[in-house]
């Protein structure tokens, strides 16, 4: 086998378990979704401030009919209140939801009771509705509201309440444009005996500005400076999408053939800032006709 062969196997590979984060209230995406998308397929769904997240029980309930696997978002800053909570969760539930994501919220003053994910957590709405797995946010570039230690002790913090709570916890995380901050984040957490599933955020195909619009508004700078310093890596990205990244983390992370991603990571996690059917049009030009989905 060549080394252009293997390492296109190891992309298809690295590929074979992804995930993909969609707006709920989308209806053409979802049904995009439950067509293109392989079953069992974990799909996130974003909660939007200031909208009611209660669509977002429709949608995971016509993904379940579809055979994949709803994990909507929970931002904690924007519950306004514990009712509102139950209410959600309830529905979730009654909707097939085993699983969700909770995030923090990126507001400076919570809508309700809850500051944190942890909250959240404590309040145990989510186990008493037969919903134990529960993913958190990782920050390999660090989050541009919280100091490094800040961040670091409160994952520390979920994971040491979901491991005495009998959660099972994961861990997805924020996009980035280089591989070396996400291989660094991994090794951090594994030192400090962080063993939890990651799945690895990136961004999919998409243009330079749409890129550089969605990280300021994510607030990762280092990637940033990626995408505005190296105008040959950043042509790179628009041009095959996150390619250079996986082949970049297989790279820093040991000499594999073909590459694979990194023990202890579940898979590669899609944000579709350039549309999810470019996403997916990708990730088949990627993969081969064996690992596609009859649908796509």
């Amino acid at each position: 086998m060549t080394q252009t062969a293997i390492a296109c196997s190891g992309i298809a590979e690295m590929l074979r378990a992804f995930s993909v984060e969609l707006n709920p209230g989308d209806a053409k995406v979802i049904e995009a979704a439950c067509s293109r998308l392989d079953p069992g397929t974990e799909v996130f769904f974003t909660w939007i401030p200031g909208t009611d997240p209660m669509p977002t029980v429709e949608a995971a309930a016509r993904l379940r009919r579809s055979g994949l696997t709803p994990v909507p978002h929970i931002g904690a800053r924007h519950v306004e209140s514990a009712a509102q909570l139950q209410r959600v969760v309830e529905g979730l539930a009654e909707a097939g939801v085993d699983r969700v994501l909770i995030v923090g919220g990126d507001r400076a003053h919570p809508a309700g009771p809850y500051d944190s994910s942890l909250a959240v957590m404590q309040t145990e709405i989510l186990q008493k509705a037969g919903i134990h797995r529960i993913a958190v946010a990782g920050f390999p570039e660090g989050n541009p509201h919280i100091a490094p230690d800040v961040l670091e002790e409160a994952l520390a913090a979920k994971v040491d309440f979901a491991r005495r709570a009998g959660l099972q916890l994961s861990i997805v995380t924020q996009f980035c444009f280089a591989a070396k901050p996400i291989v660094d984040w991994l090794k951090r957490i594994r030192a400090q005996g962080l063993d939890q599933p990651v799945r690895i955020g990136l961004a999919g195909p998409a243009g330079l500005l749409t890129l550089a619009r969605y990280a300021v508004r994510c607030g990762i700078g280092n990637s940033l400076h990626v995408l505005t310093e190296n105008p040959t890596f950043a042509k790179l990205l628009t041009e095959k999408g996150p390619e250079p990244i996986i082949r970049g983390i297989a790279d820093l992370t040991g000499p594999t053939s073909p590459p694979s991603l990194p023990q202890g990571v579940a898979g590669l996690h899609f944000f579709v800032f350039g549309g999810f059917n470019k996403t997916m049009d990708w990730i088949s030009s990627q993969r081969p006709q064996s690992q596609a989905s009859a649908h796509t």
